[in-house]
Order: structure tokens, then sequence, then C-alpha cells
């Protein structure tokens, strides 16, 4: 309720700010460990100074924007710069070891509703006006049968664990395209929870280049023999950079729900109950086995859109009024609804 109830803190320096250290959430008597986390820092500095630029910082600087006309030029530029940065993504994977083994497979990770698979086709496009012919590849199409899925430690199908993959044969069939073999690609069935061949033959020609998308993308142990300079990774999210006001951030893992409150709901018939009731498990699973790896990447992209939040409000409104007052989501909903 206060930040006076906090006994325990430290502030030190950090790069050219100030980094509030807290207590640990699992032991209140310890102060969290510092994770290092320079690249996700750049990410961050990189649209502060986007924002500087279109001279937006808080929601009430946008609002006076759009009150004086200028909603569409920062609609423009907001996705202009967003494509500026994956076209310099695109032509660093072309440009990566031209005199010697080029890369061949582009790994994209990021946590829920990050727009990974958005991401990949906006930078499929990108590499083929660099003249390559990017092949798209889910990693969900590599799950193991339902009944294989690893268990968690209530007993549950654990699908975000890196073992719901089959690893063996993901690799397998990973080395074989690489060493120029050709390989029929499995398609997951999600109905009857088992695995298929899909009758499509994939061999790998001078020009093509993979994308291979999904949440373990960035996890040393899924490609743990292809060798670095074949590889060129990404780390997607949704990192939303426009303040409340100049002491409020707007918490990054709350763009991310409201986005897949929307996404299930309309595509998965999910309400905005069941979203948030899972969203503890799925944010547990990133803690796990997302973000200890997003340090790796090569390149870190940053999907959130200065205007997104005001644009996603229409649509996510009416869904969080429909969550009934008397169930345990009902809290949440409401909370979202007033930040809103």
């Amino acid at each position: 309720p206060s930040t006076g109830y906090i006994r325990l803190f430290d502030i030190v320096k950090y790069y050219d700010g100030l980094l509030l250290r807290i207590p640990s959430r699992e032991n209140p008597t310890k102060l969290e460990e510092v994770v290092k986390q320079e690249k996700m820092l750049e990410v961050f500095q990189e649209y502060h100074r986007w924002n500087q630029i279109l001279g937006i910082s808080t929601v009430g600087d946008l609002n006076v924007a759009c009150n004086h006309g200028h909603a569409t030029d920062l609609i423009n530029v907001s996705e202009a710069l967003q494509e500026k940065k994956i076209a310099q993504i695109a032509d660093e994977i072309t440009h990566r070891n031209q005199d010697g083994q080029r890369v061949k497979l582009v790994l994209i990770s990021g946590p829920s509703s990050s727009g990974k698979t958005t991401f990949s086709k906006r930078l499929s496009i990108q590499l083929m006006t660099n003249g390559l012919k990017p092949y798209p590849i889910s990693l969900d199409d590599y799950f193991v049968n339902r009944n294989d899925t690893p268990l968690d430690e209530n007993g549950k199908h654990d699908f975000e664990s890196l073992y719901a993959v089959d690893l063996p044969f993901f690799e397998e069939q990973l080395t074989t395209l690489l060493n120029g073999g050709e390989v029929e690609l499995p398609r997951y069935n999600f109905t009857t929870g088992k695995r298929e061949m899909s009758g499509k033959k994939l061999r790998i020609d001078e020009h093509m280049i993979l994308i291979i998308e999904g949440i373990h993308a960035l996890n040393p142990a899924l490609t743990p023999h292809i060798p670095n300079e074949n590889k060129y990774k990404v780390y997607v999210s949704a990192l939303t950079t426009i303040l409340l006001d100049n002491h409020n951030y707007i918490p990054t893992t709350d763009n991310r729900l409201l986005r897949r409150i929307i996404r299930d709901y309309k595509y998965r018939s999910y309400s905005a109950e069941e979203t948030i009731a899972r969203w503890p498990s799925v944010r547990a699973g990133e803690e796990k086995w997302i973000f200890p790896y997003q340090e790796n990447a090569d390149a870190m992209f940053n999907s959130a859109l200065l205007f997104e939040l005001a644009v996603l409000k229409d649509y996510v409104e009416p869904v969080l009024r429909k969550v009934p007052n008397r169930c345990p989501e009902y809290s949440e909903a409401h909370r979202l609804l007033r930040f809103l």
C-alpha cells in the first residue's frame, strides 16, 4: 500500500542513471540480485530518443498532440521508425560473414503476445528486398505428442517447457537442411494433440534463409551443434515506452496482457476471465524459459508502438467489462479498466 513499508533498499549508479534495488519477492529480507541487461537498456534508450524526436513522453503529451491534429503524423513516424529498425536488422543478417559461412538461420524469440509472428513476417519482407528467400518454420510444429508433454508441479501439462519440444527430432531435421539434405516438415495437430508429417519437402538453396520462431528460440539447448556463424538471434518484446506521467511507467506486461486478451477473445474464443486466469502460469514460464536467454540476442526489437494503448482501448474495454464481479479475475479486470 505504501513505499514507506520498504525498509530494505539500495540506490546504485547504473550507466548514466540510477538503479533502485528492492527486496526479493521470495525472500523480503534480502535485496534482489542485480541482473545486467545491457541490450535491453539500449532498446529503452533508443526508444526514449525516438520519443524525444516526436516530442512525446507521457500520455498527456500524446493527448495534447492528438487534440492539435498531429495523430496521423505520430502514427506514420512511429511505424516508419520501426520499419527502419527492421530494415537495419535485415541488412545485418544479409551482410554478416559474406566472405565465409553466411547466416542460414534466424531465431526469433520473445514472451507471450510480444509480436513474434508479425515481426517475422515484416523481417521476411525486408530480407526479400535484399535478395534472400526466407522460409518460416514454427517451433510449435515440433511439439511432442500431448501424452508425452512434461507435467508441472501441479500435475498439469507444461506447454511452456523446453522439453515440450522434440529436441532430437528438431535438431536432426535442422542439421540435415544445413548440410544440403532434404526433409519432410512436420505439422502439429492441436485438435488431436499429435504431430503429423505435412507432405511438404524442403531443401535449402543458395539464397534461402530459415526463419525459426518460438519462445525457446534463444535457448542454447535448442541448437547446441549449429555453428554460431550460421545463426542470427532476435529477441522481440513489447516494451511500452510512453509514461503515464513524469513519475509512473506503464508496466510492459500490461501491454502484452491487453494484446493477449484481444487475441484470445477474437481468434480463440476465450473470455478475458480465462486469459487473466492463465496469465500467472504464462508469466512463470517466461521467467523460467525466456527471460534468462534474452541477452543472448544479436538484436532486440521493441514491437510496442507509441499510440498502441490508445488503439487497443476501444477493443479491450467491452471485453473486460464482461468479467463477472464475483470471480477472482474481476480485480485484475477492474485494475486494467481503471488504467485505461
